[in-house]
């Protein structure tokens, strides 16, 4: 993986990554890695704990991802019969039982990571999703990029909100 920028410079990939192909795979990466780092440091109970007034709590925004990656890579770009929600819809994936450990909730979301990487290890961001999942065989899928730059604005979306849960938290704060 690239290092990142120099201060004062983009943040983010190191400047070195110029073709988009590359980028985009390595901004996401990015981003994951984000995620963890601003989930760093809190106690599991704190982790688990809904933040006023959002609602949410960081560790179910953890599992929310991780649906996310599932929904938009294996039942979207490869087509994979596996549910795209979990039992409940999307709401329940916003809230993690009582006795799943933590652990366990990063371990789904970096399995799911993993096999979405997979996925798109190699293929051109031309190439259209199969159909058969979440894209009706009637309809033109969208191609790998389309797919790659939504998951990339969830996750800036949501490492936004993450900044905002996390000052309200603790008052930590930045990238």
């Amino acid at each position: 993986m690239e290092p990142l920028a120099k201060p004062g410079l983009f943040t983010g990939p190191g400047d070195g990554i110029e073709d988009p192909a590359a980028l985009l795979p390595a901004y996401l990466d990015w981003f994951r890695d984000t995620l963890r780092r601003k989930c760093d440091g809190l106690p599991p109970k704190v982790l688990r704990a809904p933040v006023a007034p959002l609602r949410w709590s960081p560790l179910g925004l953890v599992q929310h991802l991780g649906w996310v990656e599932r929904r938009w890579m294996r039942w979207g770009f490869a087509a994979e019969d596996v549910p795209p929600y979990p039992p409940g819809g999307e709401r329940a994936e916003w809230h993690v039982p009582s006795e799943l450990p933590v652990a366990e909730v990063w371990t789904r979301f970096e399995r799911e990571v993993a096999v979405g990487r997979a996925q798109s290890a190699g293929v051109a961001l031309h190439t259209p999703a199969r159909t058969g999942g979440r894209f009706p065989k009637d309809e033109k899928p969208p191609v790998l990029g389309r797919i790659l730059f939504h998951l990339f604005q969830e996750y800036a979306r949501h490492i936004g909100h993450l900044d905002v849960a996390r000052e309200l938290i603790d008052g930590q704060t930045g990238e």
